[in-house]
């Protein structure tokens, strides 16, 4: 089962290995993570990260994560005005 923690990761861990090392999981492409689908997830927490954010895109839901992100990763603009002060 997911729960809250899961969507955090999903929008700060990145892919540890392969083609899309260091990418953040939930900006994988969709066709990356159909491609786990059909080989299989890799084992453990991060095959039910892959799996849940494919299952994600497949819905529609990114925007759900939007705030989730906001909120996790300071942006850009808030530490550009941080400097200025």
């Amino acid at each position: 089962m997911f729960d809250k923690t899961d969507l955090v990761r999903l929008v700060t861990q990145t892919m540890p290995f392969g083609k899309y090392q260091g990418k953040v999981l939930i900006d994988l492409p969709e066709e990356y993570l159909l491609w786990f689908s059909k080989k299989g997830w890799p084992e453990g927490q991060l095959g039910m990260l892959l799996a849940l954010a494919l299952e994600i895109k497949i819905n529609g839901l990114e925007g759900v994560l939007k705030p989730i992100r906001e909120k996790a990763i300071p942006s850009t603009s808030a530490q550009s005005e941080d400097k200025l002060h």
